[in-house]
């Protein structure tokens, strides 16, 4: 075990790890999950809220992620199980450590849903995507979307071949900065068009008669899931990260990526969608649909809809890979440390788990649209299970195991490593063992009750 400890990979230095978090925090929830919850909640008042709850929450959870992997040089099960064997202990890693093999199955159907659009805007199909119909005649059909789910399963799993800096970091380094420059470019077009200015303003101006106790809620749950927290990456990437890599640095910069996008995914999509509806803020509360449905018929009505779909479908394509690529290297990981198996053999094992849950996502809403659990389809049942059930919980067991096992000094000591002072210490404190606790249990609580149509979201 030494011996595999000694030559673990790692990140080049920080920048890798920040472009690689970064990059595993900006997916396809920033992209449109975080306009349609903006637009629904209060626009601005919602942006506000969210940006607080990210440097308070936000940076608690990455900084006790990032320290308790660089302090173990383990993923999250042998995180965990390196402070002790206690049935809970063992429960957070594991949990941890689970929740990626089951996202990134569904994410990748999502990301060939990416990839098919894409395509159809390359091939000058652009008027097709913007018809009534289209959206949900392709997901039923399962071999059209069997193809482009395989497509984007392999392209991560090729990634994942080549190694942590020869494949993550160094996809990550080349795609995050493009996608920065896509988001600019398209937020710059998009806040240009006739009407757009109404909707600039209600994204950017907070409106305190917007306000409500669901506002907070929809923002704090967008900020978990925004920010890769309680999905075993952070771990996992904290593991790869040097000694003299800055903890808190490295954490201020991804909060500022991750925000940053989030916003410009704002400015992408709901200026545009208030020029194409007149100002009417219920066109973005379309949920999934936003991205699929009400986005090609805007591109369609713009002017030059062809073009800005191809940037705009190009530049959710790097978000889905860049996050597919670290849910997956935190599954692979968990395989090596706790199977001792090599990389190759690991990633095969997982890509074979993907490809078959996957499937079952995939062929959901077609040859096996009939089966449901819980009365959903397969991929929203997924959806449910990771995002609103386990992934609160696992913070959870994060939180217990730092207040609880590790203790506030332990956790300092790893992460003064690169560091002069532990600048937030008084936030880190207070919020992993009061604040972070009961946010986990509120997300819990409001993310099942919705589901089962108990309150409304």
């Amino acid at each position: 075990m030494n011996s595999q400890k000694n030559s673990r990979s790692s990140f080049s230095g920080k920048i890798g790890f920040v472009l690689s978090a970064a990059g595993a925090s900006v997916g396809l929830g920033n992209i449109w999950r975080f306009p349609y919850l903006a637009a629904k909640y209060g626009g601005g008042i919602f942006l506000l809220i969210y940006i607080v709850l990210a440097l308070t929450f936000g940076y608690t959870m990455i900084v006790a992620e990032s320290a308790l992997g660089r302090m173990t040089q383990k993923s999250p099960v042998g995180a965990f199980e390196s402070f002790g064997k206690k049935k809970w202990i063992s429960f957070g890693g594991w949990i941890n450590a689970i929740i990626p093999v089951l996202i990134v199955p569904y994410y990748s159907v999502i990301g060939g849903w990416v990839i098919k659009y894409l395509v159809e805007y390359i091939r000058g199909n652009g008027d097709r995507l913007a018809e009534d119909g289209y959206f949900s005649q392709f997901i039923s059909d399962g071999r059209s979307t069997e193809l482009c789910f395989v497509v984007f399963c392999l392209f991560t799993l090729t990634i994942i071949f080549a190694g942590v800096r020869n494949g993550v970091e160094r996809v990550s380094k080349l795609m995050m900065p493009v996608l920065v420059v896509l988001s600019v470019i398209i937020a710059i077009y998009s806040v240009t068009r006739p009407g757009a200015i109404s909707g600039v303003t209600y994204f950017l101006v907070p409106n305190p008669e917007n306000f409500s106790w669901m506002t907070v809620v929809a923002a704090m749950g967008q900020m978990f899931y925004s920010l890769s927290i309680a999905m075993g990456i952070l771990i996992t990437f904290g593991s790869y990260m040097k000694k003299d890599t800055s903890i808190e640095g490295s954490t201020k910069n991804v909060e500022i990526f991750d925000t940053a996008i989030a916003i410009m995914a704002g400015l992408m999509i709901i200026p545009a969608v208030f020029a194409f509806s007149g100002g009417d803020p219920d066109t973005l509360q379309a949920g999934p649909a936003l991205m699929f449905i009400t986005i090609p018929k805007v591109f369609e009505n713009m002017g030059l809809g062809t073009f800005v779909g191809i940037l705009f479908f190009l530049l959710v394509l790097f978000a889905a890979v860049t996050s597919s690529i670290a849910l997956t290297e935190s599954a692979v990981s968990t395989i090596q440390d706790e199977l001792g198996w090599h990389r190759r053999k690991a990633t095969i094992l997982i890509g074979i788990i993907m490809i078959a849950l996957g499937t079952l996502s995939s062929l959901g809403y077609g040859p096996l649209a009939s089966v449901r659990l819980l009365g959903m389809q397969f991929l929203d049942f997924f959806d449910f299970l990771t995002n609103s059930v386990m992934m609160p919980i696992a913070a959870l067991m994060i939180c217990l195991l730092v207040t609880k096992v590790v203790g506030i000094d332990r956790m300092e000591e790893e992460i003064l490593h690169g560091e002069g002072t532990f600048r937030r210490k008084k936030i880190f404190i207070v919020m992993i063992k009061y604040l972070c606790p009961l946010f986990t249990l509120i997300i819990l609580a409001s993310s099942v009750a919705n589901a089962f149509g108990w309150i409304a979201m």
